[in-house]
């Protein structure tokens, strides 16, 4: 046997542990539990209260501050870190069940989600520690980058790639195509239904947010103006600012709810081995 093959069927059956599995489950407990606290502090602007940053880190940090909350983050920093090393694996080994094109944007997009997890999980950890990782960080961080050689135009291609981001979440929700990592076959019609409708509504809502903070982020650079560059919690804002803004806000956090909802139930109806 090659060290490929013996590398990869390691790999599978690292993937196939029941304690991975568990945790990854888990973690998606988490993501919805974030994406409910991210959805209330969005609709908080459109009821225009004070709160803290429309982003994941500032949905935490409300999470830190009640309770033993603190405890439950980190919880849901060790959740996304074992979807990370989930979608780590599955980019490497995983999607059998496609073949040719489909298998190999399947393990593309697995790789995509194993960054967006681990930095989820990173944003966790941070607001464990109690250390800062919202937009104000991000903020100098662009601004640090515009300063450099080239660096207008990596912002500039950042946002566009942010933007792009947005595009795809929206044709993605649309299309269903999340259903096909959904193991249908344990569903009721109903429930199936639900999942759908939930799915469809979480994931535009999400392109839609990111769209915009991608636009800003393009913004930012054409006028070297980072303080444009606050990503989600900047997009949101700047929507609850325009005409009837409030009202498209309040209808994006809905979204956001339903995306939260579908995670929560997506703990128990994905499919991970």
């Amino acid at each position: 046997m090659s060290l490929t093959r013996e590398a990869e069927q390691q790999a599978r059956a690292v993937a196939r542990h029941p304690v991975l599995e568990h945790l990854t489950r888990a973690g998606f407990l988490g993501y919805g539990l974030t994406h409910l606290l991210l959805a209330w502090v969005a609709l908080q602007i459109a009821l225009q209260k004070p709160t803290t940053d429309v982003d994941q880190s500032g949905a935490l940090r409300v999470l830190a501050s009640a309770g033993a909350g603190r405890i439950l983050v980190l919880l849901i920093a060790f959740g996304f870190a074992a979807m990370t090393v989930w979608q780590v694996l599955s980019a490497a080994v995983g999607h059998l069940e496609f073949s040719g094109g489909r298998r190999v944007f399947e393990r593309v997009a697995s790789a995509g989600r194993a960054i967006l997890y681990a930095y989820l999980g990173w944003t966790a950890w941070k607001v464990f520690k109690g250390a800062s990782a919202g937009g104000d960080q991000q903020q100098q961080s662009v601004s640090d980058l515009l300063t450099r050689p080239n660096g207008q135009t990596i912002v500039l291609l950042a946002g566009f790639a942010l933007a792009i981001f947005g595009i795809a979440l929206v044709i993605y929700g649309f299309q269903k195509q999340f259903m096909h990592h959904l193991r249908t076959g344990k569903m009721s019609a109903d429930l199936k239904r639900t999942m759908r409708w939930l799915g469809i509504a979480g994931y535009v809502a999400k392109g839609v947010a990111y769209g915009v903070a991608g636009a800003l982020l393009m913004v930012a650079a054409r006028s070297f103006d980072p303080a444009k560059a606050r990503g989600l919690d900047a997009a949101l804002r700047t929507l609850a600012a325009q005409p009837y803004g409030r009202l498209l806000l309040a209808v994006i956090a809905a979204g956001l709810a339903a995306f939260g909802v579908f995670c929560l139930l997506q703990s128990r109806y994905r499919k991970v081995t």
